[in-house]
């Protein structure tokens, strides 16, 4: 049998597989279609520690951080020379004998992932390498992203969420009294379509403000505003290039 027929009797079978075990096979049906550029965490969006920062404001960051997966960075943000595991440098820290050297020698060995790589392909390197984080390049080798074991996972089982997670992970996606929705501009599709069960198309674009892009075929100002798949799109706020807030309201298509 092909994979549609197979994913066809898996839908048909509502009596048979509980809702949740149906989800979880046909969304591995999906890892054949879904690349690390899909899913990842765009580099916009990114905790990172740059080395020529003072100790003072490298320690702050380290105690208010959560992530216990750091990459680093020595004066240019897109030349990641390490990654840091927090816990390496607990001992340091609390003694307080530790200094830029140090950090640079707990730093393990960055791992880059090509953007276009199949997300089953990935799990599979992370399974057998002992790989939990990678961080992803386009062809030319330039940082786009990071992406996880987790973040694969939590495309085959759902979102996985932790006592961080209650705390620290806010969408970031606000709703005003009129209905619409201000969203961030790096927020990826993939997420604002799970977080709000919309279905705005990702095959373009990784994130909101690059479909907008996408759409406009222009790099649009604040207070643009914008009419396509089903939404009105205003453009709120924009740094230098980069879209970095949004306001979305659907649009309801008149009865005849």
């Amino acid at each position: 049998m092909s994979s549609e027929e197979l994913r066809m009797m898996v839908l048909e079978s509502v009596h048979g597989i509980p809702s949740q075990h149906r989800d979880i096979l046909l969304n591995l049906f999906d890892l054949e279609d879904i690349t690390v550029e899909d899913i990842m965490r765009p580099r916009s969006t990114l905790e990172t520690i740059d080395l020529q920062a003072s100790l003072e404001e490298i320690r702050q960051q380290l105690s208010t951080s959560y992530h216990t997966h750091l990459p680093v960075y020595d004066g240019d943000p897109g030349n990641v020379i390490g990654i840091l595991h927090q816990r390496r440098l607990v001992a340091h820290v609390l003694a307080g004998e530790w200094d830029h050297e140090t950090l640079r020698q707990q730093l393990s060995e960055p791992y880059f992932i090509p953007a276009g790589t199949q997300i089953y392909s990935q799990l599979q390197f992370f399974r057998e390498n002992r790989q939990r984080l990678g961080l992803v390049v386009d062809e030319y080798g330039a940082l786009q992203g990071l992406i996880t074991l987790e973040d694969i996972l939590e495309e085959i089982v759902g979102d996985i969420t932790d006592e961080f997670d209650v705390i620290h992970r806010d969408t970031g996606i606000k709703q005003e009294e009129d209905g619409a929705y201000l969203v961030p501009g790096q927020m990826t599709i993939r997420d604002l379509n799970r977080a709000m069960e919309w279905a705005l198309p990702d095959n373009e674009a990784n994130t909101l403000a690059g479909l907008v892009i996408h759409e406009a075929q222009m790099i649009p100002s604040e207070g643009q505003t914008f009419m396509f798949h089903g939404f009105r799109i205003d453009v709120m706020a924009r740094r230098e290039n980069r879209i970095t807030k949004l306001r979305l309201r659907q649009v309801v298509p008149k009865s005849r």
